[in-house]
């Protein structure tokens, strides 16, 4: 149902802490102009667990309002299974293509609890769903028996898979074939993934550098995978950003010196500062001296 770069997008906030929604407008209009294949909003990276329910469904608005005929998904992140639910079913009223859902977000669940909550949100939506399978971040882990049980549900559609383990991708297709989507959700093993069969990428580095993450998985559709790996060596000590728990002020940062936007944060998070950020700005220094050429895949 779904495949390619599905960007997560940041929120964009004032420097008095309000939804920035002309800033949000132009990063995503960047995003569709450079080929991805949908949006998804209010994930991780953009912040949505630090968003009302309103201002979640003003993201998801503007996405829309820019993303055209491209799917715009809505993350579904929140402490109680209720609270998720009752977004969910206002995310479809709003006209949502779908929903990634977090297991569960502040409390561990186990195997059995897992399938209750994504069955219920999925009830409670009735929209295509991509779990969001992320053991490192969230200490759930949605495994290969759990997404046989959740086969039965025709709604469950995709996995964004970001166990840390790429072996995860080829047990997945082992075990169910073509039965969901794949997504690689980590963007240090996006090559990996799609080298063996993931479909499509939820990316955060394309935030910055659109271009260059749709030309990657674009090459490699095409076969022409010593050209893709080429950009993806460029790319990787970029990439290695998303792998952080600063990773929404590494990547915000990444951002703004690369397309002059914010990089406002919603607190608890504060902007990088010494060391940290002056890391950031030498990597992205590098990268910006030494971008590649790219060139066109069909």
């Amino acid at each position: 149902m779904w495949a390619g770069v599905l960007p997560a997008v940041t929120a964009k906030f004032t420097e008095a802490g309000a939804l920035d929604h002309k800033e949000m407008e132009r990063c995503f209009a960047r995003q569709i102009a450079a080929g991805v294949d949908g949006l998804i909003v209010n994930g991780s990276l953009g912040e949505g667990p630090m968003l009302s329910h309103d201002e979640r469904l003003e993201v998801l608005a503007l996405a829309q309002s820019v993303a055209g005929a491209r799917p715009v998904l809505m993350t579904i992140a929140d402490a109680a299974t209720r609270d998720c639910a009752t977004l969910a079913s206002r995310a479809a009223k709003a006209g949502a293509s779908g929903l990634m859902v977090v297991p569960s977000l502040v409390y561990h669940t186990n195997p059995k609890e897992t399938v209750a909550t994504l069955k219920a949100v999925a009830e409670a939506g009735d929209l295509p769903v991509m779990i969001y399978s992320n053991r490192i971040a969230y200490r759930v882990d949605v495994t290969v028996e759990i997404l046989e049980e959740l086969a039965k549900d025709s709604r469950f559609v995709a996995i964004k898979e970001s166990s840390d383990d790429i072996r995860r991708t080829t047990d997945i297709i082992n075990a169910l074939g073509e039965r969901y989507d794949v997504f690689t959700g980590v963007d240090n093993l996006a090559f990996e993934a799609l080298t063996v069969g993931a479909v499509g990428w939820v990316a955060g580095l394309v935030i910055a550098f659109p271009e260059e993450t749709v030309a990657i998985y674009r090459l490699m559709k095409a076969g022409r995978y010593a050209e893709a790996l080429a950009i993806y060596r460029w790319f990787r000590p970029l990439l290695d950003l998303d792998v952080s728990s600063y990773l929404v002020q590494n990547l915000k940062l990444v951002e703004a010196l690369v397309t002059g936007t914010t990089e406002h944060v919603r607190a608890p998070r504060l902007p990088l500062e010494g060391e940290q950020r002056a890391k950031v700005e030498k990597i992205v220094a590098e990268a910006l001296a030494t971008r590649p050429l790219l060139a066109k895949a069909a």
